[in-house]
């Protein structure tokens, strides 16, 4: 059985309310990992939008799909998607570090 308190139904970047799968529960229940999820729901937000080259939106949704797969296999494992998280994060925080050159170099042409 999931409980979790009102105020902390939204905490992730998806409703716990609605939480289902293994690792959305497991999201759902450890602070940490909420945590986590909320900072990469902002990192998320904010990569979205960031204008990359042609072909590149493909990409950002095929890493999403890939993350979202990785997510699942960990199923309630806590270690496995702290891990997952912060890989995950780290990498946006690189994707939008990368745009961000990209478009200063853009603009000092």
């Amino acid at each position: 059985m999931l409980v979790v308190a009102a105020t902390d139904a939204r905490a992730t970047s998806f409703d716990c309310r609605k939480a289902r799968t293994p690792d959305e529960i497991a999201v759902c229940n450890h602070h940490d990992l909420s945590l986590l999820d909320t900072e990469m729901g902002a990192l998320w937000f904010a990569y979205r939008q960031l204008p990359f080259l042609m072909g590149m939106s493909a990409a950002r949704r095929d890493d999403e799909g890939t993350f979202l797969s990785k997510r699942a296999a960990c199923g309630p494992r806590v270690a496995c998607l702290r891990e997952l998280y912060r890989e995950r994060n780290k990498s946006l925080k690189e994707g939008i570090t990368a745009a961000l050159r990209e478009l200063g170099r853009e603009q000092e042409r």
